[in-house]
């Protein structure tokens, strides 16, 4: 008996291991805000399926929390299990052979992608055929807009171009300077980061252009109309002056949403997550609009498709529990909560018939061709060298060390040297 004891023992510790549920790990970053509601999902998500999540929390700025998501992909570490991804990061982290292959979870479990922008999916999540990642939700830039203003000054509708938006904007702002010296006509984001590449595909693409990838596979950035798009950009700061000085060296998206959000600016380029926070501001309650982004006459709008998309790490040990929550979060019902509760755009497409989204939150449904049609950024494996490029360069127009025509040029051969060494 005293022999058997130890291996009774023993047996009885393995079998209570064994039928605990084990931890997996999340690791999101994002606003104080979105933090909180992801501690709620994951109670939610415990209290269904009994299966504990640990928060693994980044910060807000993008950049640093794809440097954490990429040193413990690449240190094979078994966290984080499940992770958000920009929508630029999923082509990068899949081509480098970090991220499970989502379709057997997909096929076992009869998850109908069709429920899903099929769009986003393919040009997206898909890597070599395979499902790689699936949508939480997803952005496009938009323009708002002081409706009270554009009423006051004897505007009924919103600017569909270019030109239009200018001449609004310029008589508005120096109508309502009168008053407030800190009033601008149009914010946007200049400043060298991601998102100023999001900002020059919008303009370039309204302009006819954008950022292409020839028949052999070149990117392709130096062409006529990214070159007036970027002098009008330059012209907006420097010419024209409706926008700030501080633009190409301060303004990300909460700088200038705070510039609108305090009544400065009659226009604002931001991404969706703006409109619940400005509708909770008194002073510009029931006063905001949102619309398409503007387009050079004779061309069409053009939107940066943006958004987080959720994967799993090949080197999870827990894969099935990180699929049960992979299904959870992209659910219609959590679908449909991000939507009610942070304003996030569900990456599902039937979330949008919802009657009480439609109630609530119908300026999702007006513009869900937005999403549906929005321009993607190039997935390629090295699109962080290219962007970093890109960025250096356009930033450079913007604060008048290069002309439009010397930033393009320089950032065609620097991307073509760049791509070459990477190939090599």
């Amino acid at each position: 008996m005293r022999i058997l004891y130890p291996f009774i023992l023993s047996l009885l510790l393995f079998i209570s291991s064994c039928s605990r549920p084990r931890e997996l790990t999340f690791m999101v970053g994002g606003s104080p805000n979105e933090l909180l509601y992801w501690e709620k999902v994951i109670g939610e998500f415990h209290e269904k399926t009994g299966i504990n999540v640990k928060l693994i929390r980044q910060p807000t700025d993008t950049d640093q929390r794809r440097q954490g998501i990429v040193i413990a992909l690449r240190s094979k570490s078994r966290d984080p299990d499940v992770f958000l991804m920009d929508v630029v990061w999923v082509g990068a982290i899949a081509s480098s052979g970090w991220l499970e292959p989502l379709d057997s979870y997909i096929e076992r479990d009869n998850l109908d992608l069709n429920k899903f922008f099929s769009r986003v999916v393919d040009e997206v999540d898909r890597y070599r055929g395979n499902v790689m990642a699936l949508p939480v939700y997803v952005d496009g830039g938009l323009l708002y807009y002081r409706k009270d203003l554009l009423a006051k000054y004897g505007y009924t509708a919103p600017p569909e171009t270019w030109e239009e938006l200018l001449q609004m904007a310029k008589k508005v702002q120096a109508r309502e300077r009168r008053k407030n010296k800190n009033f601008w006509g149009f914010v946007w984001q200049g400043a060298m980061y991601e998102g100023l590449i999001c900002t020059f595909l919008e303009f370039s693409s309204s302009f006819g252009g954008g950022i292409t990838i020839d028949s052999t596979g070149r990117i392709v950035v130096n062409i006529p109309q990214n070159v007036e798009a970027l002098k009008f950009m330059q012209d907006l700061i420097h010419g024209y002056k409706i926008s700030p000085p501080n633009t190409y060296t301060e303004l990300k998206e909460e700088e200038v949403r705070l510039i609108f959000d305090q009544g400065n600016a009659l226009f604002e380029r931001n991404w969706p997550y703006a409109w619940g926070l400005h509708e909770k501001n008194p002073e510009l309650k029931d006063k905001v609009g949102i619309t398409k982004l503007p387009h050079r006459k004779g061309k069409r709008s053009a939107s940066t498709l943006g958004g987080w998309h959720i994967g799993i790490s090949r080197f999870s040990d827990v894969k099935n529990e990180a699929w049960e929550f992979v299904k959870f979060v992209t659910s219609y019902e959590k679908q449909r909560d991000f939507a009610l509760n942070l304003g996030w755009n569900p990456g599902r497409v039937d979330v949008y018939a919802d009657t009480v989204i439609e109630k609530t939150a119908p300026h999702l449904v007006l513009l869900k061709d937005v999403f549906e049609n929005a321009v993607a950024r190039p997935s390629l494996p090295y699109y962080s060298g290219v962007s970093q490029i890109l960025q250096k360069h356009l930033n450079s127009a913007l604060s008048l060390s290069e002309t439009p025509q010397e930033a393009l040029e320089k950032a065609q051969n620097d991307i073509d040297e760049f791509i070459k060494k990477y190939e090599d």
